[in-house]
This record gives C-alpha cells, sequence and structure tokens, in this order.
C-alpha cells in the first residue's frame, strides 16, 4: 500500500468516526464480555447444533474485527480477542439500524456483540448476534492479513501492529512471561528470598560494562543506571539474607547487535555457604526445568541446530579452550606477557599496554573460543585479572572459581564463588581503579562504602547471573534479542 493509498483510507476512517461522534458516544466503555473465543470453543466442541439450541447458550464477546463478509441481509464476521477468533453471524432482522451501521465498519475496529451460540451448516461454532456495537474506531488500517509486517525494523518500531498480525510474536512474549514466572517459582521453592536494589546509583558496580550517566538536582548529585545489581545484593547477604534474587533490568552504554541492548534483563541470585559447583548444578536444573515448563522436551532446535539439555553438560577450563582452538600456542608460556602479546599480534587481536597475562587469555579466547561453544559449556577458571569480584582459587591464585556459560556460542549465564576477603577485594579495586585512570572506560569504580560491608563480614558464598533476553531467545528460536523485547532501541524516525 503506497502512502497515498493510506492516507486515502485514514481520511475515510476519520470521516465515519466523525459521523459517529455526531450520533453519540463515539467510544464507549460500559460493554462486559463474559467470554473468550478460545474457551467458548473449547467448551462445545463436543455439542453440536441441536444441542446447542436445545441449551440456548447465551456469549458476549469483543475484540478486533478481522474479517467480514456482507450478505445483503446478513452478514458474517470474524471477531478476535487475545484467545483466538470466532464467527459472529449479523442479521438485518434482530439488529435494525445497527446491522447498516456494521457494513460501514472496518477490518482493525473493536467490536462487541452478544447472543446465543449456535453451528452454522458447515459446523463452524458462532455466535447469532442480537446486540452488535462498536467499541473503538481504528483509523489506520491493518497491513494485508496475509504478508503481516513484512519489514523486520518495521516489526520492531510499530510492536503493537506486530502483535496485533503475528501470532509468533505473541507466542513468544508469553513464552517469556512463563520462563519468568518459572524462574521464580523455582527460586522461591529453594528459600530464595525476591528483593529489589536500586537502579539509580552513585557509583556504578558489579560488572566491566559503561555506564549511562544522570544528575540528581536536588542531591546536586551525579548519578548511574546500574550495569548490575551484584554489590547490592551482596550487601544483603553481609546482613543475613542468606538466599536472595532479583530479577533486574540493567543498563550499559554499549552498542546494539543480535545480542545486545543497552537496557536488558538479568536473573540475578546469591546463596550462602555455596559454591560454583553447586550453581553449575543449578544452571543444569534450572535450563532444564524451563523445557519441562515449556513442555518442549530437553533436546532444543535453535535456529536449525540440536541441543541436548539431558546429558550432563561440559565443563572445561578457559586454558582448556584456549589450546584446543589454538594448537600453535605453547601450553608451557600460556601465562607469559610478551609471549602472549606475541600470540595476539600473530591473530590481530588487539590488547593495551597494561594488560596482563588473564587480560591477554581471555582476549584469545573471546576471538577463538567462544564461538565452538555450541552444545551446553560450562568455560571456568576464569583468570583473577578480569574477574575483579570472584574468589581466587585456593591452589592456584591465578585464576578464580569463576564460570560462564555457554550454548550455540552464546553466554547465557556468569557465576562464581564470591570473594569475600575485604583486603583482597580493596586491592583489586584499586586495580580497576588505575586501569580507569588509564582510559578504560568499562574498568569499575573503587566502592568504599562495599569494602566496609565486607570488612564486618561475608559467609562464604557464591553468585549467579542469567541473562533473561539471551535463555528467551533460546527457548524461542529467535535470532535475534529485538525478538524477544517488546520495544527494542532503535535509532528515531527520520
Amino acid at each position: 500500500m503506497t502512502d497515498s493509498e493510506e492516507n486515502h483510507l485514514i481520511a475515510e476512517r476519520r470521516a465515519k468516526l466523525g459521523k459517529v461522534r455526531e450520533r453519540g458516544i463515539a467510544f464507549p466503555n460500559d460493554f462486559r464480555r463474559d467470554a473468550l473465543a478460545a474457551d467458548l470453543l473449547t467448551a462445545h466442541a463436543d455439542k453440536d447444533a441441536a444441542q446447542l439450541e436445545a441449551v440456548g447458550l447465551k456469549a458476549s464477546i469483543a475484540g478486533r474485527l478481522r474479517a467480514k463478509r456482507v450478505m445483503g441481509k446478513a452478514s458474517f464476521a470474524k471477531l478476535e480477542d487475545p484467545s483466538g477468533e470466532i464467527q459472529v453471524f449479523l442479521q438485518r432482522d434482530s439488529l435494525g439500524d445497527v446491522y447498516e451501521d456494521f457494513k460501514t465498519w472496518d477490518l482493525g475496529d473493536v467490536i462487541a456483540a452478544s447472543g446465543s451460540l449456535f453451528r452454522t451448516k458447515t459446523g463452524e461454532l458462532t455466535v447469532k448476534a442480537d446486540v452488535a456495537r462498536l467499541l473503538t474506531k481504528a483509523l489506520r488500517p491493518l497491513p494485508d492479513k496475509w504478508h503481516g509486517i513484512s519489514d523486520t525494523e518495521l516489526r520492531y518500531r510499530q510492536r503493537y501492529v506486530d502483535l496485533i498480525m503475528n501470532e509468533d510474536s505473541r507466542r513468544v512474549f508469553r513464552t517469556r512471561s512463563r520462563i519468568v514466572t518459572f524462574l521464580r517459582d523455582y527460586l522461591d521453592g529453594l528459600g530464595f528470598l525476591e528483593v529489589e536494589t536500586p537502579m539509580l546509583q552513585p557509583i556504578p558496580g558489579g560488572a566491566a560494562a559503561r555506564p549511562f550517566k544522570t544528575h540528581h538536582n536536588a542531591l546536586d548529585l551525579d548519578m548511574y543506571l546500574r550495569i548490575a545489581p551484584e554489590l547490592y545484593l551482596k550487601r544483603l547477604t553481609v546482613g543475613g539474607f542468606e538466599r536472595v534474587y532479583e530479577i533486574n533490568r540493567n543498563f550499559r552504554n554499549e552498542g546494539l547487535s543480535t545480542q545486545h541492548n543497552p537496557e536488558f534483563t538479568m536473573l540475578e541470585l546469591y546463596e550462602a555457604f555455596a559454591d560454583y559447583h553447586d550453581f553449575m548444578a543449578l544452571v543444569e536444573n534450572m535450563l532444564r526445568g524451563i523445557a519441562d515448563t515449556l513442555q518442549i522436551g530437553r533436546v532444543i532446535t535453535y535456529q536449525g541446530q540440536q541441543f541436548d539439555l539431558a546429558k550432563p553438560f561440559a565443563r572445561m577450563t578457559i586454558e582448556e579452550i584456549v589450546l584446543r582452538n589454538n594448537p600453535q600456542i605453547d601450553a608451557k608460556r600460556l601465562r607469559e606477557v610478551e609471549y602472549l602479546r606475541s600470540v595476539c599480534d600473530a591473530m590481530k587481536i588487539a590488547y593495551k599496554p597494561g594488560d596482563g597475562a588473564g587480560k591477554l587469555q581471555i582476549e584469545i579466547f573471546e576471538r577463538s573460543g567462544e564461538h565452538t561453544l555450541q552444545q551446553p559449556t560450562f568455560a571456568y577458571a576464569y583468570p583473577a585479572e578480569v574477574s575483579p569480584l570472584a574468589r581466587r582459587n585456593d591452589k592456584d591464585p591465578f585464576i578464580t572459581d569463576r564460570f560462564e556459560f555457554f550454548i550455540g556460542g552464546r553466554e547465557l549465564a556468569n557465576g562464581f564463588s564470591e570473594l569475600n576477603d575485604a583486603e583482597d577485594q580493596a586491592q583489586r579495586f584499586k586495580e580497576q581503579a588505575a586501569r580507569k585512570s588509564e582510559g578504560d572506560a568499562e574498568a569499575m569504580y573503587y566502592d568504599a562504602d562495599y569494602i566496609r560491608a565486607l570488612e564486618y563480614g561475608m559467609p562464604p558464598a557464591a553468585g549467579l547471573g542469567v541473562g533473561i533476553d539471551r535463555l528467551v531467545m533460546f527457548f524461542t528460536d529467535s535470532a535475534s534479542i529485538r525478538d524477544v523485547l517488546l520495544f527494542p532501541h532503535m535509532r528515531p524516525e527520520a
């Protein structure tokens, strides 16, 4: 449809609305439906025409007009509500002047109908309307029913139209809601307490990311949208809440991609007297629980590839993954800074002068290893240099008791045994602050209050963050994060 054609249709609809206004209330709000389409179709699936007529069942329904077939003195219409479609039969004899009004109603209008249930000659359950009303006049025409919105960017920008036209989109967001509900029920069942922590923070912490900055006028204080709730949740662990979680909105001032949106949702949880091995097991059980709740089986197809959640998830160290994918690297020199710089140079991987062996290892891992982790895999033993909040390994202080969980080459979760040594944490904050002063915009700030909290004593604990958006992508076979966000961030329209 051209812009000119659309503008012509809009003008026609505005004229129709004008006539409705002349006759009284144009947008009434006094109709109440008592049934949904799917409920009626299910409840009366076993009743034939004679049974329906004998019982004399009535229903009041409302929804969007999706199809109409006018045949002189009688017409059929398809009405769609959140549960599905149902047919309506309208006659001049029973509706009078309203029937003539119906002929002028357009596809996309929100209408209501009340009447008896019956079956047509073809056996379709239908409401024979003795009342029909226009509730909302749609001024803009819907896209063609059979083609929907073919422009992907338009689908994201006008999600309201996408949801009207696309049952697959509605299914994705219903599934998202079911996943979040499962996560709450699962953690509540394990004795976790759901809490809320500040989104506006004086010091952004808990992750390596560039924050959004704003200013609080009354306090004359620069503040930041949170990049993670971690440090606040661990303060609660210090305070005696030994199992806490938050399903939270985080904000990171980074680029857009099929996997990244500046505003995203995470599940973050902490448990005292647990370690990163416990949380690896929790992730496995949680993903299987989601699959069982959705009743889709434990072999999941994502973007044409199958992933088996029934088998034990693989576990490999960062160094094992680096060596597996780079046989040219000398395993004995995997922690030598100058040697790793030469490897990065050969692989054309950029690095900074202050990067140590741990940071260089991760640069190589991200370039050559991440995408190879297709089947469910825990990559663990991350270098301490890139894990400023994780506990050092008792036997090898170069690494931490930290893992990231990958599936389809994408990170879905990050967990570790928590660093609860206040002096060690203070030193790592100082190292992060030094990196920030050298120009690393994603390095952490020094959080003196968090150090003070640790000085009161935090029990040994483990923490976990799970990307809800990527989790939903996986379980709904969605290629882009924008497919699972109702309103993804986009450039303004021209």
